[in-house]
């Protein structure tokens, strides 16, 4: 039946939202009534959003969208999902669409990058005089990746142009073409870019999602997963080839299977295998291990015996001295 069919939903819109508060609460109210779950940004300079939801409701939410002006030309990534992406719905004001925290804002409909289509992105990982820089964060890189690509040494977003200016050694004198998952932090990123004296940039139009859809390209030269911020996690994307890059955080052994450090005050997210998480008690480090607020001891209900059995197994065979 057409209703048990789910879609998720990923767009973006920089556009003049005159009182986002108002427009996020009424939003809201009006996802909830689709049963739609999911988050949504809403600025004064626009909205950014992936839900998900049947068929039916998307296909509506898409169609009451494109009928307001001010989406009327928003572009909709659509992926099919076996049920809801997301547990809940919200809907949040916000002072950027991606938080840059620049001291001189960029407006993506002033100042951008030039918009490359997938193949001729795909003609740009293979320039020897283009350099092609991920935009996003350590973590989304380590599972998925252009082969080829700068992995930037940042965790977050807004460290990425401290990163440029520390590595401008890296990208002066070239083309400079960039990538995200979807395309919105690459609007506001390569119009910094430019700004900031880099002449020659470009940026992926549609970002990582609409590359691996293209049925031209079907993802090539793209290696291991893409990293979503929802339940999935991971979404593939070349369809040509599937090659692993992602490596276990304990053994270094192929790995694409992400978890949070089981210390809620750290919460990394590592590669890690099944395997591993047992014998690691999902922490990243003897500390993490040992903390008196491990989710993992806490989720499997291990005594004092059965934490030290697992310490002396890790110091076995790994080496390590660990005082529980």
């Amino acid at each position: 039946m057409e209703n048990e069919k789910y879609q998720v939903l990923l767009y973006y819109n920089y556009v003049d939202i005159e009182d986002p508060e108002t427009f996020a609460k009424e939003h809201l109210r009006f996802c909830k009534d689709l049963e739609l779950k999911g988050r949504i940004l809403v600025a004064h300079e626009g909205i950014n959003g992936t839900v998900s939801g049947t068929v039916e409701a998307t296909n509506k939410y898409m169609e009451a969208m494109h009928n307001d002006p001010r989406f009327a030309d928003m572009i909709f990534k659509v992926d099919e999902a076996e049920g809801h992406a997301f547990k809940k719905m919200h809907v949040r004001p916000r002072p950027e669409l991606v938080t840059l925290r620049l001291e001189e804002d960029i407006d993506p409909r002033e100042i951008t990058g030039e918009y490359l289509d997938p193949k001729e992105f795909y003609e740009a990982l293979q320039d020897e005089d283009t350099v092609v820089l991920d935009a996003r964060n350590d973590y989304e890189y380590d599972l998925g990746h252009f082969r080829g690509a700068i992995r930037p040494d940042i965790e977050t977003f807004r460290e990425l142009p401290e990163w440029v200016e520390e590595n401008k050694e890296l990208l002066e004198g070239k083309k400079v073409v960039t990538y995200c998952t979807g395309g919105i932090r690459c609007e506001k990123f390569s119009g910094w870019l430019k700004k900031s004296g880099f002449e020659d940039v470009a940026q992926l139009h549609g970002g990582i999602v609409t590359y691996g859809k293209d049925p031209e390209v079907q993802g090539e030269l793209w290696d291991g997963q893409l990293y979503v911020f929802d339940e999935r996690i991971s979404v593939p994307v070349n369809r040509k080839e599937h090659v692993i890059v992602g490596k276990d955080y304990f053994d270094g052994k192929p790995c694409e299977r992400y978890v949070n450090c089981a210390n809620p005050e750290c919460n990394k997210q590592i590669l890690c295998s099944e395997e591993n998480e047992h014998k690691y008690m999902r922490g990243c480090t003897p500390e993490c291990r040992v903390h008196p607020r491990n989710m993992y001891v806490k989720e499997h209900n291990l005594t004092e015996e059965e934490i030290q059995a697992r310490l002396e197994r890790i110091a076995e065979e790994d080496g390590i001295t660990q005082e529980a």
